[in-house]
């Protein structure tokens, strides 16, 4: 397992990863955008504004996580590469330097909601998604660091 940090160059292949990976493990979230407009804010948006963080596969990456110091705003493993422990290196990836991070998930997407918190994290807030893109419910997980 190649854990590194993403350039620019793997934003294409990040933006490829993340519509797989919604269409096979979350089949309930629309694709509201074509797969160009997706490689544009991966560059545009996601890149400027995250530490992005990948561990490499080998056909390209296997999951991902996007960060700020005190927000998760992505984080997913290509399906086929889920349950081998990506998550949890690319979790701690974001926690390593954070005292708090919070994170959005939608209410259905029960594997996530699990695996966030089996790692400590607690729901502060719940949603119907009016305000999210996708208009799907949601819920909002704090995390903080002990100690």
């Amino acid at each position: 397992m190649s854990l590194r940090r993403a350039t620019l160059d793997d934003m294409l292949a990040l933006a490829c990863l993340h519509r797989h990976t919604v269409t096979i493990s979350l089949p309930f979230v629309p694709h509201l955008h074509t797969p160009q407009e997706d490689a544009w804010w991966f560059a545009e948006r996601l890149y400027p504004a995250n530490d992005i963080w990948l561990v490499d596969g080998k056909d390209g990456p296997d999951g991902y996580v996007a960060f700020r110091p005190d927000f998760i705003e992505h984080l997913f493993v290509r399906p086929e590469a889920q349950g081998a422990g990506l998550g949890l290196v690319l979790l701690d990836k974001a926690r390593e330097q954070a005292v708090e991070l919070t994170l959005w998930t939608f209410q259905q997407n029960l594997r996530a909601r699990r695996f966030y918190e089996r790692r400590g994290f607690v729901a502060v807030k719940q949603t119907d998604g009016a305000d999210n893109e996708e208009k799907l419910p949601d819920v909002l997980y704090r995390w903080r660091r002990e100690g």
